[in-house]
């Protein structure tokens, strides 16, 4: 009877083990996760993009709006997030975090928009005007206010200059 009554004994000595055992896990598991939370709740924005043509200020439709996190040395890092106009110009973004962000816009028949920007409000608002693509410029043609008026190149000496 007294190995019934001492088995008996070791069996409660051992229940209480495992519930306090039990008890220090799960406060550990709560507290790890506490801990997690207070890492992602570093502050966030919500991005919002205005796209639109520069001549008529007509909205521009599938535009790619992509971003990328920039570091203090002005060094464009990894990872970001690429966004598609809808019908009306417009994208948004939730849960940008707070920092420098590299923001290029591109679209069909348009020239690439690049623009760095500080994030740091909780809500901000872009009107990006994309301008049509502008013809090359040439060294061999004339272009007024170059002074360059009526030469075609350097090499060619004028017609009143003597030899040399």
């Amino acid at each position: 009877m007294k190995s019934l009554r001492s088995s008996a004994g070791a069996s409660r000595s051992d229940w209480k083990k495992e519930a306090f055992t039990a008890l220090l896990v799960t406060f550990g598991l709560l507290a790890g996760a506490w801990a997690q939370k207070d890492q992602d709740s570093d502050p966030t924005a919500v991005l919002s993009f205005f796209v639109v043509k520069e001549d008529n200020g007509k909205p521009v439709r599938n535009a790619a709006v992509i971003m990328h996190p920039v570091n203090t040395r002005g060094k464009q890092g990894r990872g970001g997030f690429e966004l598609k106009t809808d019908v009306d110009g417009k994208t948004s973004f939730d849960g940008v975090p707070y920092g420098k962000m590299r923001v290029q816009v591109l679209a069909s028949g348009f020239q690439t928009f690049g623009e760095d920007y500080d994030v740091d409000h909780a809500r901000m608002d872009f009107t990006i005007k994309l301008k049509r693509p502008q013809g090359q410029f040439s060294i061999y043609q004339d272009h007024p206010g170059d002074g360059n008026q009526g030469k075609k190149d350097d090499k060619t000496p004028a017609p009143d200059s003597k030899p040399q």
